[in-house]
């Protein structure tokens, strides 16, 4: 066999290993993926039971409620549309607060609940520290000078 037939061979053999490898890497990680939904996005078509999802939306005024062991958060997040109960075991984040942007990761149960493993609290562009709201423009700028 010619040398040059050698390393065409070699090549395609390289080439399908490639192949291979990335579609076992995309298999391996197709159940890691988390998808990202809105409150009418998972009203129109639910996950399946169990699958990790991170919700996103507004957290609804009135609906935060502690469960009587302390650390278990009920509410319910919105998008305008549609509306999801979620239930969060652990510490909520600084910035959760009812009327508020919220990120929740985790999956759906049985009975169309969002059982929350992690809460990702947002804020809008207009988010001052609580150290700095009283601060004028000027004086927050030396703030920020001081600290680098």
């Amino acid at each position: 066999m010619k040398a040059k037939h050698q390393r065409l061979i070699l090549a395609l053999i390289a080439l399908v290993a490639i192949l291979a490898a990335g579609a076992l890497a995309a298999w391996a990680l197709r159940s890691q993926a988390s998808y990202f939904y809105l409150p009418a996005d998972l009203a129109a078509n639910p996950p399946e039971a169990g699958r990790a999802i991170r919700l996103g939306g507004m957290v609804e005024a009135g609906s935060v409620a502690k469960a009587p062991d302390g650390v278990t958060v009920r509410f319910v997040v919105g998008d305008g549309k549609a509306r999801v109960p979620v239930s969060f075991k652990g510490i909520v984040p600084d910035l959760f607060k009812e009327g508020s942007g919220v990120v929740a990761e985790g999956r759906l149960d049985s009975e169309g609940r969002f059982v929350a493993d992690n809460l990702l609290a947002k804020h809008d562009e207009k988010y001052v520290p609580r150290e700095m709201k009283d601060m004028t423009a000027d004086q927050a700028r030396a703030a920020v000078r001081n600290t680098q």
